[in-house]
């Protein structure tokens, strides 16, 4: 079950974080010192979908983290600016879609 929700997190981390959310306590548990714990994850599945799903995996099940889960979260906020990156590269390759003239 463990890798067919590593799938799944690779594939739509959007979707794995919404069923984290819905059927484990970790988004929860993760958020709760938080000021308005129900808005960071909704901002996070919204902007930065790798970079909250691989917060919510590291400190929801241990508490506070050290080091190594810090980098699993950089990690992922490096996943998440690449597909941003991606995605503005490929959006000036597609006909028809005016660039801005410099």
């Amino acid at each position: 079950m463990g890798c067919l929700f590593a799938l799944l997190a690779a594939s739509a981390p959007r979707l794995a974080l919404l069923i984290l959310w819905l059927f484990t306590p970790l988004v929860n548990l993760s958020f709760r010192g938080w000021t308005l714990p129900w808005l960071w994850p909704i901002l996070g599945i919204i902007f930065l979908p790798f970079t909250t799903l691989m917060y919510v995996l590291v400190v929801g099940p241990l508490g506070p983290t050290n080091f190594w889960g810090w980098v699993a979260v950089f990690l992922g906020f490096l996943i998440d600016l690449r597909a941003y990156a991606d995605a503005a590269a490929y959006r000036n390759q597609v006909a028809g879609v005016a660039s801005p003239s410099p």
